[in-house]
Protein backbone atom coordinates (compact mmCIF):
# COMPACT_ATOMS: atom_id res chain seq x y z
CA UNK A 1 0.00 0.00 0.00
CA UNK A 2 1.67 3.39 -0.81
CA UNK A 3 0.77 6.03 1.69
CA UNK A 4 1.24 9.72 1.19
CA UNK A 5 1.78 9.54 -2.36
CA UNK A 6 -1.84 10.35 -4.61
CA UNK A 7 -2.68 8.01 -7.03
CA UNK A 8 -2.66 10.64 -9.71
CA UNK A 9 0.82 11.44 -8.89
CA UNK A 10 1.96 8.24 -8.81
CA UNK A 11 0.66 7.75 -12.27
CA UNK A 12 1.84 11.07 -13.51
CA UNK A 13 4.37 13.48 -11.98
CA UNK A 14 3.90 16.99 -14.12
CA UNK A 15 7.69 18.14 -15.21
CA UNK A 16 8.20 21.27 -17.31
CA UNK A 17 11.83 23.03 -17.78
CA UNK A 18 12.42 25.10 -14.72
CA UNK A 19 13.96 28.07 -14.93
CA UNK A 20 14.81 30.70 -13.25
CA UNK A 21 14.15 34.57 -14.14
CA UNK A 22 15.73 37.80 -13.03
CA UNK A 23 13.22 40.57 -12.15
CA UNK A 24 9.76 39.71 -13.40
CA UNK A 25 6.64 41.48 -14.21
CA UNK A 26 4.87 38.96 -11.96
CA UNK A 27 5.43 35.99 -9.12
CA UNK A 28 2.65 33.58 -8.90
CA UNK A 29 3.07 31.32 -5.76
CA UNK A 30 1.58 27.93 -6.03
CA UNK A 31 1.96 25.64 -9.72
CA UNK A 32 -1.01 23.96 -9.31
CA UNK A 33 -4.23 24.55 -11.64
CA UNK A 34 -4.74 28.38 -10.65
CA UNK A 35 -0.66 29.31 -10.74
CA UNK A 36 -0.21 27.43 -14.26
CA UNK A 37 -3.62 29.45 -15.49
CA UNK A 38 -3.05 32.32 -14.39
CA UNK A 39 0.85 32.79 -15.58
CA UNK A 40 -0.54 31.63 -19.08
CA UNK A 41 -3.01 34.12 -19.23
CA UNK A 42 -0.40 36.91 -17.94
CA UNK A 43 2.34 35.64 -20.39
CA UNK A 44 -0.28 35.64 -23.14
CA UNK A 45 -1.17 38.95 -22.44
CA UNK A 46 2.69 40.08 -22.77
CA UNK A 47 3.95 39.84 -18.89
CA UNK A 48 7.05 37.95 -17.63
CA UNK A 49 6.26 35.87 -15.21
CA UNK A 50 8.11 33.52 -12.70
CA UNK A 51 6.02 30.62 -10.65
CA UNK A 52 7.31 29.55 -7.39
CA UNK A 53 6.71 26.30 -5.90
CA UNK A 54 7.25 25.36 -2.48
CA UNK A 55 7.67 20.99 -4.04
CA UNK A 56 7.13 20.24 -7.49
CA UNK A 57 4.33 21.32 -9.67
CA UNK A 58 0.90 19.62 -9.07
CA UNK A 59 2.02 18.37 -5.92
CA UNK A 60 -0.18 20.62 -3.52
CA UNK A 61 -3.95 20.45 -3.67
CA UNK A 62 -4.47 20.23 -7.32
CA UNK A 63 -2.65 16.65 -7.36
CA UNK A 64 -4.21 15.36 -3.77
CA UNK A 65 -7.53 15.41 -3.86
CA UNK A 66 -10.78 13.50 -5.11
CA UNK A 67 -10.70 13.97 -9.27
CA UNK A 68 -13.96 15.74 -9.35
CA UNK A 69 -14.65 18.78 -11.99
CA UNK A 70 -18.21 20.10 -10.71
CA UNK A 71 -19.82 23.35 -12.01
CA UNK A 72 -20.73 25.45 -9.38
CA UNK A 73 -19.41 26.41 -6.16
CA UNK A 74 -19.63 25.03 -2.26
CA UNK A 75 -22.76 25.98 -1.64
CA UNK A 76 -26.01 24.45 -2.86
CA UNK A 77 -27.65 26.58 -6.38
CA UNK A 78 -30.60 27.17 -4.13
CA UNK A 79 -28.49 28.50 -0.82
CA UNK A 80 -26.65 30.33 -3.52
CA UNK A 81 -29.12 32.38 -4.64
CA UNK A 82 -30.33 33.52 -1.56
CA UNK A 83 -26.88 34.53 -0.47
CA UNK A 84 -25.08 36.14 -3.33
CA UNK A 85 -28.56 36.89 -5.50
CA UNK A 86 -30.30 35.27 -8.46
CA UNK A 87 -28.12 36.92 -10.88
CA UNK A 88 -24.47 36.54 -9.66
CA UNK A 89 -25.16 32.78 -8.21
CA UNK A 90 -26.81 32.14 -11.99
CA UNK A 91 -23.81 33.90 -13.89
CA UNK A 92 -21.18 31.41 -11.47
CA UNK A 93 -23.09 28.27 -12.23
CA UNK A 94 -23.10 29.42 -16.28
CA UNK A 95 -19.45 30.97 -15.77
CA UNK A 96 -18.16 27.05 -14.46
CA UNK A 97 -20.09 25.50 -17.39
CA UNK A 98 -18.07 27.38 -19.97
CA UNK A 99 -14.75 26.99 -17.57
CA UNK A 100 -15.18 23.34 -17.57
CA UNK A 101 -15.51 23.09 -21.58
CA UNK A 102 -12.09 25.11 -21.42
CA UNK A 103 -10.68 22.33 -18.86
CA UNK A 104 -12.07 19.82 -21.28
CA UNK A 105 -9.90 21.41 -24.17
CA UNK A 106 -6.69 21.64 -22.34
CA UNK A 107 -6.77 17.99 -20.43
CA UNK A 108 -7.77 16.27 -23.35
CA UNK A 109 -7.61 12.49 -22.52
CA UNK A 110 -7.03 13.31 -18.53
CA UNK A 111 -10.98 14.53 -18.45
CA UNK A 112 -14.02 12.60 -19.27
CA UNK A 113 -17.52 13.84 -19.89
CA UNK A 114 -19.54 11.88 -16.85
CA UNK A 115 -21.78 14.08 -15.32
CA UNK A 116 -21.99 13.45 -11.80
CA UNK A 117 -24.73 12.90 -8.92
CA UNK A 118 -25.62 14.64 -5.93
CA UNK A 119 -27.26 11.91 -3.72
CA UNK A 120 -29.81 12.65 -0.57
CA UNK A 121 -28.47 10.21 2.40
CA UNK A 122 -31.38 11.08 4.33
CA UNK A 123 -35.06 12.25 4.23
CA UNK A 124 -34.28 15.80 5.10
CA UNK A 125 -31.51 15.82 2.64
CA UNK A 126 -33.40 14.79 -0.31
CA UNK A 127 -35.52 17.90 0.90
CA UNK A 128 -32.72 20.37 0.71
CA UNK A 129 -31.92 18.74 -3.42
CA UNK A 130 -34.95 18.70 -4.27
CA UNK A 131 -35.30 22.55 -3.55
CA UNK A 132 -31.70 22.77 -5.30
CA UNK A 133 -32.78 20.78 -8.32
CA UNK A 134 -35.98 22.92 -8.72
CA UNK A 135 -34.09 26.33 -8.34
CA UNK A 136 -31.55 24.83 -11.12
CA UNK A 137 -34.82 23.99 -13.04
CA UNK A 138 -35.97 27.83 -12.81
CA UNK A 139 -32.86 29.39 -14.10
CA UNK A 140 -32.55 27.02 -17.06
CA UNK A 141 -29.69 25.33 -15.68
CA UNK A 142 -29.45 21.32 -17.10
CA UNK A 143 -30.39 18.72 -13.92
CA UNK A 144 -32.29 15.80 -13.81
CA UNK A 145 -33.92 14.20 -10.89
CA UNK A 146 -33.18 10.65 -10.51
CA UNK A 147 -35.24 8.45 -8.17
CA UNK A 148 -33.88 5.22 -9.35
CA UNK A 149 -30.51 4.43 -7.88
CA UNK A 150 -30.24 0.70 -9.10
CA UNK A 151 -27.11 -1.15 -7.64
CA UNK A 152 -26.59 1.80 -4.64
CA UNK A 153 -26.24 1.17 -1.37
CA UNK A 154 -26.90 2.45 1.49
CA UNK A 155 -30.49 3.40 0.65
CA UNK A 156 -30.21 6.68 -0.68
CA UNK A 157 -32.96 8.40 -1.23
CA UNK A 158 -33.20 10.41 -4.79
CA UNK A 159 -30.51 12.43 -6.49
CA UNK A 160 -30.00 14.97 -8.87
CA UNK A 161 -27.90 14.79 -12.00
CA UNK A 162 -25.88 17.33 -13.52
CA UNK A 163 -24.97 16.57 -17.42
CA UNK A 164 -22.03 18.77 -17.47
CA UNK A 165 -19.89 17.77 -14.60
CA UNK A 166 -17.23 15.42 -14.92
CA UNK A 167 -14.19 13.15 -14.22
CA UNK A 168 -10.20 14.65 -14.26
CA UNK A 169 -6.65 13.10 -13.76
CA UNK A 170 -5.23 16.42 -11.72
CA UNK A 171 -1.92 15.81 -11.75
CA UNK A 172 -2.42 15.39 -15.48
CA UNK A 173 -4.50 18.57 -16.11
CA UNK A 174 -2.24 20.63 -14.32
CA UNK A 175 1.22 19.47 -16.25
CA UNK A 176 -0.86 20.23 -19.45
CA UNK A 177 -1.17 23.34 -17.85
CA UNK A 178 2.21 24.18 -16.96
CA UNK A 179 3.39 22.94 -20.39
CA UNK A 180 0.91 25.53 -22.28
CA UNK A 181 2.38 28.08 -19.31
CA UNK A 182 6.15 27.13 -20.46
CA UNK A 183 5.25 27.83 -24.15
CA UNK A 184 3.99 30.99 -23.37
CA UNK A 185 7.23 32.12 -21.46
CA UNK A 186 6.89 31.56 -18.29
CA UNK A 187 9.70 30.68 -15.92
CA UNK A 188 9.27 28.15 -13.22
CA UNK A 189 11.28 27.39 -10.19
CA UNK A 190 10.68 24.07 -8.16
CA UNK A 191 11.71 23.42 -4.87
CA UNK A 192 11.57 27.03 -3.79
CA UNK A 193 9.45 27.91 -1.26
CA UNK A 194 8.66 31.91 -0.43
CA UNK A 195 9.85 33.14 2.96
CA UNK A 196 8.93 36.67 2.09
CA UNK A 197 7.05 38.87 -0.29
CA UNK A 198 9.33 41.43 0.03
CA UNK A 199 12.29 38.87 -1.35
CA UNK A 200 10.73 38.52 -4.59
CA UNK A 201 11.75 40.68 -7.49
CA UNK A 202 8.65 41.34 -8.89
CA UNK A 203 6.10 44.31 -9.50
CA UNK A 204 3.16 41.98 -8.40
CA UNK A 205 2.94 39.11 -6.75
CA UNK A 206 -0.43 36.28 -6.99
CA UNK A 207 -1.06 34.03 -3.77
CA UNK A 208 -2.47 30.61 -5.62
CA UNK A 209 -1.79 28.16 -3.19
CA UNK A 210 -5.51 27.86 -2.26
CA UNK A 211 -5.35 26.64 1.87
CA UNK A 212 -1.62 26.27 1.96
CA UNK A 213 1.24 28.67 2.04
CA UNK A 214 0.54 30.32 5.40
CA UNK A 215 2.23 32.86 6.97
CA UNK A 216 3.38 35.14 4.40
CA UNK A 217 0.37 38.00 4.84
CA UNK A 218 -1.50 37.57 8.21
CA UNK A 219 -4.72 39.14 6.90
CA UNK A 220 -5.04 36.12 4.19
CA UNK A 221 -4.23 34.02 6.95
CA UNK A 222 -7.22 35.45 8.91
CA UNK A 223 -9.78 34.97 5.64
CA UNK A 224 -8.37 31.38 4.50
CA UNK A 225 -8.63 28.59 6.55
CA UNK A 226 -7.05 25.69 6.19
CA UNK A 227 -8.90 22.15 5.63
CA UNK A 228 -7.33 18.81 5.30
CA UNK A 229 -9.31 16.07 2.35
CA UNK A 230 -8.44 12.40 2.98
CA UNK A 231 -9.30 10.25 0.03
CA UNK A 232 -8.36 6.58 -0.90
CA UNK A 233 -8.11 4.25 -3.61
CA UNK A 234 -8.58 0.70 -4.13
CA UNK A 235 -7.23 -1.89 -6.52
CA UNK A 236 -9.27 -2.42 -10.02
CA UNK A 237 -12.33 -4.43 -9.56
CA UNK A 238 -13.58 -6.72 -11.71
CA UNK A 239 -17.33 -5.20 -12.08
CA UNK A 240 -18.09 -1.49 -13.48
CA UNK A 241 -20.30 -0.17 -10.62
CA UNK A 242 -20.62 3.76 -10.88
CA UNK A 243 -20.61 5.37 -14.29
CA UNK A 244 -19.81 9.30 -13.10
CA UNK A 245 -18.73 10.83 -9.60
CA UNK A 246 -21.21 10.01 -6.91
CA UNK A 247 -21.71 13.56 -3.78
CA UNK A 248 -23.49 12.78 -0.91
CA UNK A 249 -24.18 14.14 2.69
CA UNK A 250 -23.75 17.88 1.51
CA UNK A 251 -20.35 16.82 -0.04
CA UNK A 252 -18.68 14.97 2.73
CA UNK A 253 -18.89 12.01 1.26
CA UNK A 254 -17.54 11.51 -2.46
CA UNK A 255 -16.38 8.87 -4.73
CA UNK A 256 -16.00 7.65 -8.27
CA UNK A 257 -14.83 4.48 -10.43
CA UNK A 258 -12.41 5.15 -12.51
CA UNK A 259 -12.19 3.47 -16.19
CA UNK A 260 -9.78 0.69 -14.72
CA UNK A 261 -12.15 -0.20 -11.77
CA UNK A 262 -9.98 1.43 -8.87
CA UNK A 263 -12.73 2.77 -6.21
CA UNK A 264 -11.43 6.40 -5.17
CA UNK A 265 -13.66 7.78 -1.92
CA UNK A 266 -13.18 10.53 0.12
CA UNK A 267 -14.24 12.49 2.33
CA UNK A 268 -15.47 12.07 6.20
CA UNK A 269 -13.97 15.37 7.16
CA UNK A 270 -16.57 15.89 9.65
CA UNK A 271 -16.08 12.95 12.09
CA UNK A 272 -13.01 14.60 13.40
CA UNK A 273 -13.92 18.06 11.91
CA UNK A 274 -11.58 19.98 14.47
CA UNK A 275 -9.07 17.81 13.82
CA UNK A 276 -9.56 18.09 9.87
CA UNK A 277 -9.19 22.08 10.15
CA UNK A 278 -5.67 21.86 9.51
CA UNK A 279 -2.73 22.10 6.94
CA UNK A 280 -0.93 18.99 8.11
CA UNK A 281 -1.08 17.13 4.65
CA UNK A 282 -1.39 13.56 6.86
CA UNK A 283 -4.02 10.79 6.70
CA UNK A 284 -5.03 9.95 10.21
CA UNK A 285 -6.63 6.72 11.65
CA UNK A 286 -10.17 8.07 12.59
CA UNK A 287 -11.08 8.99 9.07
CA UNK A 288 -9.27 6.57 7.22
CA UNK A 289 -11.35 4.01 9.16
CA UNK A 290 -14.41 5.64 8.15
CA UNK A 291 -13.75 5.63 4.48
CA UNK A 292 -12.92 1.94 5.18
CA UNK A 293 -16.30 1.59 6.39
CA UNK A 294 -18.28 3.31 4.05
CA UNK A 295 -16.48 0.96 0.95
CA UNK A 296 -18.03 -2.07 3.30
CA UNK A 297 -21.57 -0.18 3.05
CA UNK A 298 -21.61 0.25 -0.65
CA UNK A 299 -19.77 -2.54 -1.90
CA UNK A 300 -20.98 -5.16 0.23
CA UNK A 301 -17.05 -6.01 1.07
CA UNK A 302 -13.63 -4.40 1.69
CA UNK A 303 -11.80 -4.92 -1.72
CA UNK A 304 -7.68 -4.06 -1.06
CA UNK A 305 -6.95 -0.53 -1.10
CA UNK A 306 -3.79 0.06 -2.18
CA UNK A 307 -3.56 4.39 -2.03
CA UNK A 308 -4.06 6.50 1.38
CA UNK A 309 -3.77 10.16 0.79
CA UNK A 310 -4.35 13.90 1.95
CA UNK A 311 -4.43 17.13 0.54
CA UNK A 312 -5.20 20.84 2.10
CA UNK A 313 -7.84 23.27 0.70
CA UNK A 314 -8.74 26.24 1.51
CA UNK A 315 -11.87 27.14 2.98
CA UNK A 316 -13.57 30.94 3.01
CA UNK A 317 -16.92 31.74 5.52
CA UNK A 318 -19.32 32.23 2.49
CA UNK A 319 -18.05 29.52 0.43
CA UNK A 320 -16.48 31.61 -2.42
CA UNK A 321 -13.13 32.15 -3.56
CA UNK A 322 -10.76 35.21 -2.82
CA UNK A 323 -9.75 36.40 -6.33
CA UNK A 324 -8.52 40.29 -6.61
CA UNK A 325 -5.98 42.58 -4.70
CA UNK A 326 -5.17 41.93 -1.40
CA UNK A 327 -6.35 45.36 1.13
CA UNK A 328 -3.53 47.21 1.93
CA UNK A 329 -0.93 45.30 0.63
CA UNK A 330 0.02 47.12 -2.73
CA UNK A 331 0.91 45.04 -5.67
CA UNK A 332 -0.08 41.61 -4.05
CA UNK A 333 -3.26 39.45 -5.40
CA UNK A 334 -4.66 36.20 -4.48
CA UNK A 335 -6.33 33.85 -6.21
CA UNK A 336 -7.67 31.12 -3.48
CA UNK A 337 -10.14 29.60 -1.04
CA UNK A 338 -12.11 26.93 -3.00
CA UNK A 339 -13.65 24.95 -0.55
CA UNK A 340 -12.94 21.69 -1.30
CA UNK A 341 -14.06 22.32 -5.96
CA UNK A 342 -10.51 23.49 -6.82
CA UNK A 343 -10.32 21.75 -10.05
CA UNK A 344 -13.03 24.01 -11.94
CA UNK A 345 -12.95 27.03 -9.59
CA UNK A 346 -9.60 27.21 -9.94
CA UNK A 347 -8.84 27.36 -13.89
CA UNK A 348 -11.76 30.12 -13.65
CA UNK A 349 -10.11 32.12 -10.77
CA UNK A 350 -6.65 31.74 -12.29
CA UNK A 351 -7.90 33.19 -15.48
CA UNK A 352 -9.93 36.29 -13.39
CA UNK A 353 -6.82 37.20 -11.73
CA UNK A 354 -4.95 37.50 -14.52
CA UNK A 355 -7.17 39.17 -16.18
CA UNK A 356 -8.15 41.55 -13.21
CA UNK A 357 -4.09 42.27 -13.11
CA UNK A 358 -3.96 42.70 -17.18
CA UNK A 359 -6.86 45.49 -16.38
CA UNK A 360 -9.89 43.47 -17.93
CA UNK A 361 -13.10 43.97 -15.61
CA UNK A 362 -15.70 41.80 -14.72
CA UNK A 363 -18.64 41.18 -13.00
CA UNK A 364 -17.57 37.77 -11.22
CA UNK A 365 -14.64 39.78 -9.93
CA UNK A 366 -17.10 41.99 -7.43
CA UNK A 367 -18.55 38.45 -6.33
CA UNK A 368 -15.29 37.44 -5.89
CA UNK A 369 -13.34 40.32 -3.62
CA UNK A 370 -11.11 39.57 -0.76
CA UNK A 371 -11.84 42.88 0.55
CA UNK A 372 -15.84 41.51 1.62
CA UNK A 373 -13.50 39.11 4.01
CA UNK A 374 -9.76 40.11 3.95
CA UNK A 375 -9.76 42.85 6.72
CA UNK A 376 -7.33 45.92 6.84
CA UNK A 377 -5.78 47.25 9.63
Amino acid sequence: MTIGTPLWLDEATPEVPCRSADKVDVAVIGAGITGCTCAYVLAQGGLSVRVHEARGIGTGASGRNGGFALRGAAARYDVARETYGIEPARELWRRTEDALDRLQSVAGDAFRRTGSLRLAADADERTDIRGEFEALREDDLAAEWRDELPRLRPDFRGAIFHPCDGSVQPARLVQRLATRAVEAGVAFEEHSPVRSVEDLEAERVVFATDGSGRGLIPELDEALWPARGQVLATEPLGERLFGCPHYARQGFDYWQQLPDGRIVLGGFRDFSILTEMTDEETTTEPIQEALDAFLVELLGYLPKVTYRWAGIFGLTQDLLPLVGPVPGHEGVWVAAGYSGHGNVLGLLCGELVAAAILGRDDPLLELFTPARLVQHV
